[in-house]
């Protein structure tokens, strides 16, 4: 497969749909390799690395790939709504179905980039969700590159929803914990699947239906 090719249509299909920003950046993993393919948005070809020897914007992919094994792909940045996640505490509540399957419950905020970068990826990634907001930066994740298209939208979508409604000041309703933990325990499974495929040195398949 030509990564370099697949990394940069997923840049542009995210900067198309202003989902990256100008100071964002994109990756993929390398299956059967501890290394990464990655892009700022700005363009430019895009660059292996090794995860271990990763530094600037790129050392906060190779922190997500070396504490979470089921992501295949990642994008920092967002959409004008994701962004404000930030300053929303960095939560985003499941009140959509399609983003409990897909999204999970957001990954534990972290604040302040003050300690080891990876293991605090690891213990704010033990959620299993896949949206992060990193020292006010958010990460979108997914564990292949059509994923990550599909999750950065629906996180944009789910983003605006939120904020407009905690912007009145009304209370915003989640769902039923039932209906989480069906939908959750779907994204868990296609999670297990990735980090299998990955070990094998494979690409993930492509997740469908609900």
């Amino acid at each position: 497969m030509d990564f370099d090719h697949l990394l940069g249509d997923v840049r542009v299909r995210l900067h198309d749909r202003h989902l990256l920003g100008m100071d964002g950046s994109v990756s993929l993993r390398l299956p059967g390799a501890a290394t990464m393919l990655w892009s700022a948005a700005d363009g430019g070809a895009p660059q292996a690395i090794a995860l271990h020897e990763a530094q600037g914007d790129a050392a906060l992919h190779a922190a997500v790939y070396l504490g979470r094994d089921d992501v295949g792909a990642v994008a920092m940045g967002g959409g004008a709504f994701t962004r404000v996640l930030g300053a929303l505490g960095g939560e985003l509540p499941q009140v959509f179905d399609e983003q409990a399957r897909h999204l999970g419950r957001t990954a534990t905020p972290l604040p302040a980039m003050n300690g080891s970068l990876v293991s605090d990826a690891r213990r704010c990634l033990a959620t299993g969700g896949n949206l992060w907001i990193c020292a006010q930066r958010a990460l979108v994740l997914g564990t292949t590159a059509q994923r990550l298209v599909l999750n950065a939208e629906l996180a944009e979508k789910c983003a605006k929803a939120y904020a407009l409604a905690a912007g009145t000041g009304a209370r915003v309703d989640t769902l039923p914990w039932w209906v989480c933990r069906i939908a959750n325990g779907r994204l868990r499974k296609d999670q297990r699947h990735a980090i299998e495929h990955f070990a094998r040195g494979e690409l993930p398949e492509e997740s469908v239906g609900y």
